[in-house]
C-alpha cells in the first residue's frame, strides 16, 4: 500500500491546533479517533499532549499519521475528522484506502455487491475564502518619493523582511502602501495589514508632562497591539474559523498555514523587534514590511534590510503644499518655502498646512507662515479633529524613551546649538561619557536625533522646539540656568583651545571658564580646531546672544575674544560686527578695561572689512584713547595700525603711511616682532597703492622672513602672497607667479585654510595672466576666485564678475 505524503502530518497538526484546546468539540472528536487507533505510541503521545505545547502536539500528529498508514479504520476516521476540522476551506486532505492492486479512491466511497441505476454522491462544498487585500488606501500621487520607491524595490530583490523607519509624520505608511500596491501581483495569496500601534503609550491618557488642551479629542488606544491579537486577525483573514487560544499555538498555525503561500504582510507602527518576530510568516516567498518610528536594528539579525525615510526635499514639500494652496503657492514662492521649512518638510505637517489653505481660500501664504512661526508654531497650530497632531505624535514618541534618553532630549532642546557632539552633551549633562553615548543611541534609534557624522548630531528646528517644550514642562529655572552656564563654559573652554592652536599669540587676557570640571572637546590640530569653530559657529553666536540677554557679561566678551581665529579666517562681517557690538557692551558693563580695549580694536576690524569706514575709525580712535590713558603700548600700536588700514582702504595714502610708521615704531620699541612684521605688510600695501613696487616688495620680503622666524605660517603666507603680487606688478612674473602659487597651496592646507586668501591669490594670478596676454588662464583664475568669494564677500564677487566681463 502506498505511503501517504509526509506533509499530511503537518496538516493534521495545524487542524489540531485550530481546534483550540482539549475542551473543544473538535478535540473530543479526535479522542474518539485515538481510541480507534488503540496503539501504544498513540496512547503515549495522547497523554503527553495534555500540556498543549507545540512539541507534544506534533508528536501526537506524527503518531496518528504513522498509525493511519497501517490501519484502514484509523485512516478513514482521520479522513472524516479532517474534513470537519481542516485549517483551510475547500477539499480536505485525504488518506488513501486500498481497493485492489494499485487502485486508489479519494474522498467518499460506496462499497456494494451489485448496484443498479445511477449512484450519486453529494458532498458539501465549502465557500471559497476571499483573498485578503488589506493595504490602506493612499493618495493618487506620492510626491517626492521616487528615489525611496526605487530603493525599496532594490531591497525586495535581496531581502524578504524590510524595515522602513522614520520620524513621526514622515510618510512611512503611505510610501510602503504605494510600493506594495505596485508589486501586488507578485503576491497572489493576499496582502495583510496590521497597525501594531507601537507609537502609543502603555496606558491611555495624556503623555507625561503634556498639557491637557487636547483632552476633548478622540481617545487613543491603550497601547501596542499584542502579537496574539494580530495573529487572530490574520488567521481569520486566511479562512481559519476556530483560532487557538494559546499564542504559541497561533504562531505555529500561522507559520504552518503560510508555509506555501506568497503573501505581502505590512506591519505598521511597530515598537520593538520582539513585537514583530512572532508575526513573520513561514513562507520564503512572502514579503514582510515593517514600519516604525524606531530603527528596529534588532531585526537585522533576522535578515532584515533597513531603509530610513527622511523628510521631503523642499521643492517636493512645496509641491505637496500646492495640493491645498493652489496658485497661491506659485505666486508666493518665498512664503511657501518658509511654510514648508517651519513644517520641517514632514508630509504630515505639510498636508495639514495645505488643508488650512484649502479650507481658507483667501488666506495668504505669508499669513500662514506668520501664524506657524508664533509661539509653539507647528506644534500647536496644525490640528486635525481638534488635536494638535504633530505635537501629539512627538509626545507619543518621547513618552516611550528610556529615562536617560528623555532627559538628554530635554537638555538638547534647551541648548542654543544647532549641532551637538558627545563631548558637549557630556560636559553639560549629568551622565558620564558612556551613558551619554547610550542615551544618544536611543534618540537616534527613535529617529528624533540625526547622526550627521562621527560623533556629531542635529535636531531639526521643529524637533528642537518640541524638546524645549518638554524641558520647560519638567525642569525648573535653576536647573535650566545650571545647564546653560555649563554649555557656555564648554563653548569658552573649547574655543580657547582652538584659539591657542590657531593663533597662539592672540590670547593675552585671562578667561573665566566657570565650573572647573568642564572639559573641552579634544582638538587634534589646526585643521580640527578651525573645523570645530566653523561647525559650531551658529551655536557659538547663540551662546554670545544668550550671555548678552541674561547679562553674563564676562562670559560674553571672553567668548567673542576666543572666537577671533574664526572671524579672521572666515571673514563673516555680519557675525563679526554683531558679536563685537554685544561684547563691547558686556565688557563695559563688567567694568573690564582690558576687555573693552580688545573688543574695540578687534570689532573695528570687522567694521573696516564691511567697509563701514566712519564707524571703524570711531572704534579705533576710541581704542587708541583708551590704550593711551592706560599706558598700553601694544594696544596703542594695534589701534594706530587699524586707523592706518582704514585710511588705506579709503585711498588716504599719506595718512595711512603716517599711522603705520607710528605703529611700527611702537611695536619695535615694545619688542613685539610679530606685530612689527604685520605692520610692514601694511606699509607694503601702501607702497603698492602708490605704485612703488620695489619698496612694497622690500616690506613684504622683510615681513615674510620675520613671520617665518615666528613660526606663524598663516601670516607668513599672507606676506608671501603680497610679495608675489608686488613682483608681478613690476613685471617680474618668473619669480612672482611661483610665490603666488606657493601661497595659494598654503591657504588650501587644512591647517591654514582660508577661502578669502585663496580667492585673493587666484585673483592676483589672473591679473598676472592678463598682463601676459594669457586670456584663457586669466578667465580660469578669475572664475575660481569668484566662486570662492561668493562664499565670503559679495563685493569681491561683484568685482570679479566685472573682470570676467572685460575679458
Amino acid at each position: 500500500m502506498p505511503t501517504p505524503e509526509l506533509h499530511r502530518a503537518d496538516e493534521l497538526l495545524s487542524a489540531m491546533i485550530m481546534c483550540g484546546g482539549q475542551e473543544s468539540a473538535g478535540w473530543q472528536e479526535l479522542a474518539a479517533v485515538a481510541r480507534i487507533a488503540a496503539h501504544r505510541p498513540v496512547v503515549a503521545a495522547w497523554e503527553k499532549a495534555a500540556d498543549g505545547t507545540s512539541a507534544t502536539l506534533r508528536e501526537l500528529a506524527l503518531a496518528l499519521h504513522a498509525r493511519a498508514v497501517d490501519d484502514p479504520a484509523v485512516r478513514q476516521a482521520l479522513n472524516d475528522w479532517l474534513r470537519r476540522h481542516a485549517p483551510r476551506s475547500g477539499v480536505a486532505p485525504q488518506y488513501t484506502n486500498a481497493l485492489t492492486g494499485q487502485a486508489q479512491v479519494y474522498g467518499s466511497s460506496v462499497q456494494a455487491q451489485e448496484i443498479r441505476g445511477g449512484v450519486h454522491i453529494h458532498q458539501p462544498v465549502a465557500a471559497a475564502t476571499p483573498v485578503p487585500r488589506q493595504l490602506p488606501p493612499v493618495r493618487p500621487e506620492l510626491i517626492g518619493r521616487d528615489a525611496d520607491l526605487r530603493a525599496l524595490e532594490d531591497l525586495r530583490g535581496t531581502a524578504r523582511l524590510v524595515v522602513v523607519s522614520g520620524l513621526a509624520g514622515v510618510g512611512k505608511t503611505a510610501l510602503v502602501s504605494r510600493w506594495l500596491q505596485r508589486c501586488a501581483d507578485d503576491y497572489p495569496d493576499g496582502h495583510l495589514y496590521a497597525d501594531l500601534s507601537g507609537h502609543l503609550l502603555d496606558h491611555p491618557g495624556v503623555p507625561d508632562g503634556a498639557p491637557d488642551d487636547d483632552a476633548d479629542g478622540p481617545a487613543a488606544p491603550a497601547g501596542p497591539v499584542s502579537a496574539a491579537d494580530v495573529l487572530s486577525g490574520f488567521l481569520q483573514a486566511l479562512g481559519v474559523t476556530a483560532v487557538p487560544a494559546d499564542t504559541a499555538q497561533r504562531v505555529a498555525l500561522w507559520r504552518s498555514l503560510t508555509s506555501g503561500l506568497r503573501l505581502a504582510v505590512l506591519l505598521d507602527n511597530a515598537a520593538t523587534a520582539a513585537q514583530v518576530r512572532p508575526l513573520l510568516p513561514g513562507a520564503s516567498d512572502s514579503l514582510t514590511i515593517v514600519t516604525s518610528r524606531n530603527q528596529l536594528t534588532g531585526l537585522v539579525v533576522d535578515g532584515a534590510a533597513v531603509h530610513r525615510l527622511s523628510a521631503l526635499a523642499p521643492e517636493s514639500a512645496v509641491e505637496l503644499l500646492a495640493t491645498g494652496g493652489g496658485a497661491r503657492v506659485a505666486q508666493s514662492p518665498v512664503a511657501a518655502r518658509e511654510v514648508v521649512a517651519l513644517c520641517a518638510c514632514l508630509p504630515l505637517a505639510v498636508c495639514l498646512a495645505a488643508a488650512q489653505l484649502a479650507f481658507r481660500p483667501h488666506r495668504s501664504l505669508s499669513s500662514l507662515a506668520d501664524s506657524l512661526s508664533q509661539g509653539q508654531g507647528v506644534l500647536d497650530a496644525l490640528r486635525m479633529d481638534g488635536r494638535a497632531v504633530v505635537r501629539t505624535a512627538l509626545d507619543a514618541t518621547y513618552a516611550l524613551l528610556p529615562p536617560d534618553a528623555a532627559a538628554l532630549y530635554r537638555t538638547m532642546g534647551l541648548l542654543p546649538a544647532d549641532r551637538y557632539d558627545l563631548f558637549m552633551l557630556t560636559a553639560v549633562g549629568e551622565l558620564p561619557y558612556a551613558g551619554t553615548e547610550r542615551a544618544l543611541s536611543a534618540l537616534v534609534e527613535a529617529n528624533l536625533v540625526e547622526e550627521t557624522g562621527p560623533g556629531t548630531y542635529r535636531l531639526h528646528d521643529l524637533i528642537r522646539s518640541h524638546a524645549r517644550r518638554r524641558s520647560d514642562s519638567q525642569e525648573d529655572a535653576p536647573a535650566h540656568e545650571r545647564t546653560l552656564r555649563r554649555f557656555v563654559g564648554w563653548c569658552l573652554r573649547t574655543a580657547t583651545a582652538a584659539e591657542g592652536i590657531l593663533t597662539p599669540a592672540h590670547r593675552t587676557l585671562p578667561r573665566d571658564f566657570g565650573a572647573p570640571d568642564i572639559a573641552p572637546s579634544p582638538l587634534t590640530g589646526p585643521a580640527d580646531a578651525l573645523a570645530w569653530l566653523d561647525g559650531q559657529r551658529t551655536g557659538l553666536m547663540r551662546a554670545v546672544r544668550h550671555c548678552a540677554r541674561v547679562e553674563w557679561h564676562t562670559a560674553c566678551w571672553q567668548l567673542v575674544d576666543a572666537m577671533w581665529p574664526w572671524f579672521v579666517r572666515v571673514r563673516n562681517s555680519d557675525a563679526w560686527i554683531e558679536a563685537h557690538e554685544l561684547a563691547l557692551t558686556a565688557a563695559r558693563r563688567a567694568g573690564d578695561r582690558a576687555g573693552e580695549g580688545r573688543m574695540l580694536t578687534s570689532g573695528a576690524i570687522g567694521l573696516r572689512d564691511a567697509e563701514r569706514h566712519p564707524e571703524a575709525i570711531r572704534w579705533f580712535t576710541e581704542a587708541l584713547e583708551h590704550a593711551t590713558a592706560d599706558g598700553d603700548v601694544r594696544q596703542q600700536a594695534q589701534a594706530l595700525n587699524g586707523i592706518g588700514h582704514v585710511c588705506l582702504r579709503a585711498g588716504q595714502l599719506d595718512a595711512a603711511r603716517e599711522r603705520f610708521t607710528r605703529s611700527l615704531h611702537l611695536r619695535e620699541s615694545a619688542g613685539y616682532l610679530r606685530g612689527a612684521a604685520l605692520t610692514r605688510i601694511r606699509l607694503g600695501e601702501t607702497a603698492l597703492a602708490c605704485g612703488q613696487h620695489d619698496d612694497a616688495a622690500e616690506y613684504f620680503a622683510a615681513a615674510h622672513t620675520a613671520l617665518e622666524a615666528e613660526s606663524d605660517t598663516y601670516e607668513a603666507a599672507r606676506a608671501l602672497a603680497f610679495l608675489g603680487h608686488a613682483e608681478t606688478c613690476r613685471g617680474n612674473h618668473v619669480s612672482g607667479t611661483p610665490r603666488l602659487r606657493a601661497a595659494l597651496e598654503i591657504f588650501r592646507e587644512p591647517d591654514t585654510l582660508s577661502r578669502h586668501w585663496q580667492g585673493r591669490c587666484l585673483e592676483w594670478l589672473g591679473q598676472s595672466a592678463q598682463q601676459r596676454a594669457d586670456a584663457t588662464e586669466a578667465v580660469r583664475c578669475y572664475a575660481a576666485a569668484r566662486d570662492l568669494y561668493r562664499l565670503v564677500s559679495p563685493s569681491d564677487t561683484e568685482r570679479l564678475d566685472g573682470r570676467l566681463r572685460q575679458l
